[in-house]
């Protein structure tokens, strides 16, 4: 919105120019959603708190969780406000990658809005019924997957990139629909079962998401996209925007939710950051990218698949709890040192994953 603003005082003093050229605005997106949930944090927390908006702590997990109790939830409706006003603020508005992310983000919040909704109010830790949950998310990812397919078919955008290899690039068709679905759904799910202990979903997200701006804006550059051999997409650049406002509203909602937690995010904030990562890395054409720099995610998920089934087929369990994180925390690991080897682990995988881009 500010884009068009900015462009119409150029006109008389050329030094507004700057505020359209893309660093600038990704710089001023990150520190408006900054500032944003610095600001909007204690005034939530209390709003929360007033609602009787309060974390509702399963009987079978850790009993150190128990002392979680009465802490406020629901903390992702500030992150996708500060994400939504920040984007709509600096971000190119005619740019259809735009809306697509935005989309996915607000639909997705209001299936964990609705969720923590029956959690907080019913007292009901399972909170909206599983198949109806999987339902809104699968319908809202399959139109944004046949919005997106229809716009980039046959082109670069339905390409399939495959990390090591720059001559593979093949042309999904309909499979980008697939992909697309399973991408999104699937990430949404994963940081929603990440999201079990203070700041351990919301750091990997933003250095996740600060991995994807650096892509985004090497995608939306066609000398680099050619020096890396990955698809030029000149719509990508509007995600460096996205990208920003998710770190800087990230960055502002974990300074309440670093331990000891005073705001949750809940499922409103987990269900759709995932979402959003994986509609970003469907838009870049970047899944398997996503694999390696959401490694943590992977983990979680993949803990929680296998404890199910060895318990199903073998009646043993894998892991002394699942998601894994609550295994290390039954072994006697402090809460911090979970948290914290987590986003070493993270950071990590966002600079290998960096890195495959150069290694084609």
């Amino acid at each position: 919105m500010l884009v068009w603003f900015f462009e119409y005082f150029v006109e008389y003093h050329s030094r507004f120019n700057i505020c359209s050229h893309l660093t600038f605005r990704a710089i001023a997106t990150l520190m408006s959603a900054l500032f944003f949930s610095l600001w909007m944090g204690p005034r939530v927390i209390t709003k929360l708190q007033n609602l009787s908006c309060v974390q509702v702590v399963r009987g079978d997990g850790p009993k150190s969780h128990f002392g979680k109790r009465g802490t406020p939830t629901m903390g992702g409706t500030m992150i996708l406000t500060n994400i939504t006003i920040s984007v709509l603020m600096w971000a190119s508005l005619s740019n259809p990658y735009v809306w697509w992310v935005l989309l996915v983000l607000i639909g997705y919040g209001t299936v964990g809005f609705i969720d923590d909704y029956r959690k907080v109010v019913h007292k009901n830790h399972k909170g909206l019924i599983a198949h109806w949950k999987y339902f809104w998310q699968s319908l809202i990812a399959v139109v944004v997957a046949f919005s997106m397919y229809a716009v980039g078919k046959g082109t670069s955008a339905t390409e399939l990139v495959v990390p090591f290899f720059q001559d593979i690039v093949p042309q999904l068709g309909l499979l980008y629909v697939l992909l697309a679905y399973i991408v999104i759904v699937g990430t949404s799910n994963a940081v929603n079962l990440t999201d079990g202990l203070d700041g351990l979903a919301i750091m990997p997200t933003v250095l996740v998401a600060a991995g994807f701006s650096l892509v985004a804006w090497a995608t939306s550059n066609i000398h680099f996209a050619r020096h890396l051999h990955i698809p030029y997409l000149r719509h990508a650049s509007e995600l460096v925007i996205v990208c920003a406002a998710i770190v800087g509203s990230g960055l502002g909602f974990l300074w309440f939710n670093a331990y000891p937690a005073q705001l949750f995010m809940g499922d409103v904030g987990s269900l759709a950051l995932g979402g959003g990562l994986g509609t970003i890395a469907v838009l870049l054409r970047q899944e398997f990218l996503l694999l390696i720099m959401g490694g943590v995610f992977v983990i979680e998920t993949l803990s929680v698949i296998l404890q199910v089934i060895s318990v199903k087929l073998y009646g043993k369990r894998v892991f002394r709890m699942a998601p894994i994180h609550h295994h290390y925390e039954l072994k006697g690991w402090p809460e911090p040192r979970v948290i914290i080897r987590a986003w070493i682990i993270s950071l990590m995988l966002v600079m290998i994953g960096l890195a495959t881009l150069k290694v084609r």
